[in-house]
């Protein structure tokens, strides 16, 4: 065999060594991430149906989601809550949330804009729980406060006192009208501490106009819900955002001091 024949041989022999390397390697790294990616999900599936099991039956909505963007004629929004009793939990007769502040804002044009921003206090009503929400009709919602005389009081909501009942609350404040401009969504935040025997979910909805009722249906538009909250000793900042997770520059950020309220 000619020397040339001999190097082109060595040559080739070589090249087919490193690509039979790179596909071990290649198929070893989709082997990991194929192994990565499944425990990935698996942990999630646990932990999903961990949280789920935590929530009672009759809850429509186990975990959160988010609605379709609402028609252009829709030109105003809502910020919501939702608050019940766990009756299997020992002591949920004394189940308590307790709600220090509420904020509604939008990004429009690329700017933060404040709709609401309500302290110690909110509004709403007890709704049928079983079937969930099966009725419009409602009762007054009773609460209470930390203080009446303190600047950082807060809102208790005695959930453990109706636990037939579903614990509807929205914002202090009217519904607010949203500034003309491009809209690239909403978020609601409060600032809550859930006793235990007591869950939350915070959510919003777009309506028509700012003085609609809610008659039969049709003039608000539900922007969807977060997932569950769950009983801490410690004040949680529960968020719900149809804002999309990327792609939006925010100029300029605006931040709101915020405090603990007095106890």
């Amino acid at each position: 065999m000619r020397e040339a024949d001999v190097f082109s041989e060595r040559k080739n022999f070589k090249a087919a060594v490193q690509n039979e390397t790179l596909l071990s390697v290649n198929s070893r790294l989709e082997g990991r991430s194929s192994h990565i990616f499944f425990v990935a999900v698996f942990m999630c599936s646990s932990l999903f149906a961990q949280n789920a099991a935590r929530i009672p039956a009759e809850v429509l909505h186990k975990i959160g989601y988010i609605n379709s963007s609402p028609p252009p004629d829709f030109q105003s929004a809502l910020l919501w809550g939702i608050a019940i009793a766990d009756s299997r939990e020992a002591g949920f007769e004394k189940a308590e949330v307790s709600v220090a502040w509420t904020q509604l804002s939008c990004i429009v044009d690329g700017k933060l804009v404040i709709l609401n921003d309500d302290q110690g206090n909110v509004r709403g009503g007890l709704y049928r729980r079983v079937p969930w929400f099966g009725t419009d009709a409602h009762e007054p919602m009773p609460i209470s406060y930390s203080s009446k005389t303190s600047v950082k009081r807060f809102t208790i909501l005695p959930v453990g006192q109706r636990p037939d009942r579903v614990w509807h609350f929205w914002s202090a404040s009217h519904r607010a009208k949203l500034p003309r401009g491009r809209r690239d969504g909403c978020t609601a935040k409060a600032l809550v501490k859930i006793s235990q025997g007591a869950l939350l979910q915070i959510g919003m909805d777009y309506w028509r106009d700012t003085q609609l009722s809610y008659g039969s249906g049709g003039n608000n538009h539900e922007a969807g819900v977060s997932g569950w909250h769950f009983p801490s000793d410690q004040w949680q900042e529960v968020v719900f955002s149809d804002i999309p997770p990327a792609g939006i520059e925010i100029s300029p950020a605006i931040q709101l001091e915020r405090h603990l309220p007095l106890e």
